[in-house]
């Protein structure tokens, strides 16, 4: 897929991983739509890369189609997908004084993580699906799980099962959307430093990156950016999930 001139659509990109990806896309020529909650910061980082905004909650059908009928109005039918919106809680399964998890809590993060992930992927992928090519491939997806999906610690059951579903799923709808020359492939990240991450103290930061083997430091936004745009420009890279972790395997907590 090349980059430059293409319609991309980048959800949570006002800040953290998508924005870094939606920068870096924009840079190699790509046309940007950003979906994000955070209206200031989704503003901001469309005008930062030259592409539009849409407020959009990626787990609600209605306004997954409205924001893709903005973006398609701006740029054409997207082509490129990169779906890093997300969220993060955390709650153990028993809690203090014996409380059990919070099932609205739970339930939320699935619905975010894993089926706003697919939410977006579905309508997304039927659009692009009417878009007339003669060209190898129609598009290609990108989906964020997390290295949680397989070593999930310790208040991490909710977000843990989310990303674990993003993982299972990208061979799955893979192989539905072969037919449609559209490529799936997702990456679990490891200890980035997100707007979140930003938000602890120094030492905390200094000791999360020192858990990574190798770099022994927390992971930069670009680094998952380059290897979003690297999945996209390689025609190969299909129905696999990358880990991108500098070989960190989390312990407990």
């Amino acid at each position: 897929m090349i980059i430059s001139g293409t319609a991309a659509i980048v959800t949570g990109g006002a800040s953290g991983l998508g924005f870094a990806t939606a920068r870096m896309l924009a840079e190699q020529g790509a046309r940007v739509a950003i979906f994000d909650m955070n209206e200031d910061a989704g503003a901001s980082a469309a005008a930062t890369v030259g592409g539009i905004f849409c407020k959009v909650n990626v787990a609600d059908e209605a306004e997954v189609a409205a924001a893709l009928d903005s973006a398609e109005a701006a740029h054409g039918t997207a082509s490129i997908l990169v779906n890093c919106a997300g969220i993060a809680p955390a709650a153990k399964t028993v809690g203090r004084e014996n409380k059990p998890h919070s099932l609205d809590l739970f339930r939320r993060t699935v619905e975010v993580n894993l089926i706003g992930t697919f939410n977006v992927i579905s309508q997304f992928a039927a659009r692009l699906a009417a878009l007339d090519t003669a060209s190898e491939e129609r598009g290609v997806i990108v989906n964020t799980a997390s290295v949680a999906a397989f070593d999930g610690q310790i208040g991490q059951a909710a977000y843990a099962s989310s990303k674990g579903g993003v993982v299972a799923m990208t061979l799955a709808v893979a192989r539905d959307l072969a037919q449609l020359r559209i490529r799936v492939m997702t990456i679990a990240p490891g200890v980035f430093l997100t707007p979140m991450v930003e938000s602890f103290p120094p030492q905390v930061q200094a000791a999360l990156g020192a858990q990574v083997p190798h770099p022994s430091r927390l992971g930069h936004p670009t680094e998952y950016a380059k290897l979003a745009t690297c999945i996209i420009e390689n025609p190969m890279l299909n129905g696999e999930v990358i880990r991108l972790d500098g070989a960190i395997r989390m312990a407990p907590k």
